[in-house]
């Protein structure tokens, strides 16, 4: 995957230096709302690692994402492949993770507008999924905002937690190439 650029972004391959910075957005409760738990910074480390193997295995994955203007680390936002079965799997999933003080800036949708094109345009990718817990009402109304739709009927409980657990409960929104209007 290449570097794609957006008007306030860059969203590239992870260096060294992403990682302590990486470590604190996971560490962040605020961030991690929504997520089983917080990630240590082992587990930070592990999680980049996975991720530049998924590049290396896929040609693509969650891209780290700095700001242009202050080359500021804010997170990731890109593409990756679901490690469970459900309905809808195999697919390819678009997410992303941003640093709290980025967030209501319209970083993710910018972003994530971005990855779509590349995943249409250079994939060839035909779909697009996005999940989340039912409660994250912030990463749906990205969601919402580049375009994906949500149908109930697809609504699911995360096989990786457990019976009751507070956020088994997962939604699911979809984008189709034919669908997506890049300005």
């Amino acid at each position: 995957m290449t570097v794609l650029i957006t008007p306030r972004l860059i969203l590239r391959r992870w260096q060294e230096s992403d990682r302590q910075p990486f470590a604190a957005i996971n560490a962040d409760p605020r961030v991690m709302e929504f997520f089983p738990h917080l990630l240590t910074c082992e587990q930070s480390d592990q999680l980049i690692d996975r991720i530049e193997a998924g590049f290396a295995q896929q040609g693509f994955g969650l891209c780290a994402v700095e700001r242009q203007s202050d080359h500021s680390f804010l997170g990731f936002i890109g593409l990756s492949v679901p490690n469970f079965h459900a309905h809808f799997t195999p697919c390819v999933e678009i997410g992303w993770r941003l640093v709290v003080h980025a967030w209501g800036q319209g970083f993710a949708m910018e972003g994530a507008r971005a990855v779509a094109a590349y995943a249409f345009d250079k994939l060839k990718l035909a779909t697009l999924v996005s999940f989340t817990a039912e409660q994250n009402i912030r990463s749906r109304h990205v969601m919402e905002k580049i375009g994906m739709t949500f149908d109930p009927a697809e609504t699911f409980d995360h096989p990786n937690l457990p019976e009751g657990h507070l956020l088994r409960r997962h939604v699911l929104y979809r984008l189709r190439a034919e669908e997506f209007a890049n300005p």
